[in-house]
């Protein structure tokens, strides 16, 4: 009996990780296309990047999230799979990790610091990293 109640939970589980990307408004490719002017895809999408050489944060829409490193010009985009509440002014991210780094499934949360009020949260994807070619 407890085989066949865990056979609906795996489909369920397996349809929510091969989702696709969430698709974005031309205004937020327009923005992500600007963002990357310049740079290159700098190796294959990771699906973890340490926490300690990220430097900030920005939304592109509620598709992707770029992620800054500190003392590089390296940055990754994170495309949410489900998308992610827009991380506008007055808003930042919290994750709840108990490693070093941020990988894809970890879940982060959209709030806002001043009042702690929370606005959603998402599923992170995979981190495609760019840079500036030298």
């Amino acid at each position: 009996m407890k085989t066949l109640l865990a056979l609906p939970l795996i489909a369920l589980t397996a349809g929510c990780m091969t989702e696709r990307p969430m698709e974005m408004s031309a205004a937020a490719e327009s923005q992500l296309t600007e963002e990357l002017q310049g740079r290159v895809q700098a190796g294959p999408p990771q699906s973890c990047v340490s926490s300690r050489t990220l430097g900030g944060n920005q939304s592109v829409g509620e598709g992707a999230i770029i992620f800054r490193t500190m003392g590089s010009d390296l940055i990754y985009v994170n495309r949410p799979p489900g998308g992610c509440p827009e991380i506008g002014p007055g808003r930042a991210i919290r994750v709840r990790t108990t490693t070093t780094q941020l990988c894809t499934g970890d879940i982060v949360e959209v709030f806002d610091p001043v009042q702690n009020f929370g606005f959603g949260a998402c599923g992170l994807g995979e981190f495609t990293p760019y840079r500036r070619p030298r």
